[in-house]
This record gives structure tokens, C-alpha cells and sequence, in this order.
């Protein structure tokens, strides 16, 4: 499953992402059967928007086994947390 999630972006990414995931949310796009090609493609677009744009924030988040906790994370943009490794967990931790 992977997930997206957007704060305070250009209504350019609601498009796009919802050509390629279902919004099940507002801002929370979900895709249950992604190729890592298809992932890293749509990244390499919300990448590329977001350094031109410099607007809002970005997470997207899948399952990978061999990441911490068997869950990769990739951000863009300010957020209000931090997100880090314990000795194998992931932590949420705030600012």
C-alpha cells in the first residue's frame, strides 16, 4: 500500500495524484498495487513541483522490508515533526 499525503499544496498535485491513486481524504491519496517504478515516477513529479513551487509539504509512505519497521517514508517540505530510527522503530518526534 502506498500512501500520499499533502498539506498546503498547489491544486496541480490533487490532479496528478488522482490520475494514478484513489483520494480517499483530503490531501490522502492511497494506491494498494504500486510498482517501485511507478512510485519513483510519481516522486520524481511531486519532487520536481515542489522545488519549483516551494509550497505546502509532502509524505509519502510504503511498505519495504527492508527499511525500519519495514515501512520507507520520504517528505518534502516543512513539518512540524521529526521522524527517526530507535533501534529499529520509527519515532514520531516533535519540534
Amino acid at each position: 500500500m502506498t500512501v500520499v499525503v499533502t498539506v498546503n499544496v498547489a491544486a496541480r498535485y490533487r490532479g496528478f495524484l488522482t490520475s494514478t491513486m484513489l483520494e480517499i481524504a483530503p490531501g490522502v491519496y492511497t494506491a494498494p498495487q504500486m510498482t517501485d517504478g511507478i512510485r519513483e515516477r510519481i516522486w520524481d513529479v511531486l519532487a520536481r513541483w515542489y522545488y519549483e513551487l516551494r509550497q505546502g509539504s509532502i509524505v509519502m509512505t510504503w511498505r519495504d522490508s527492508e527499511a525500519v519497521g519495514e515501512q520507507r517514508i520520504l517528505t518534502l517540505g516543512e513539518a512540524p515533526k521529526d521522524i527517526v530510527d530507535a533501534d529499529g522503530v520509527y519515532l514520531v518526534k516533535y519540534r
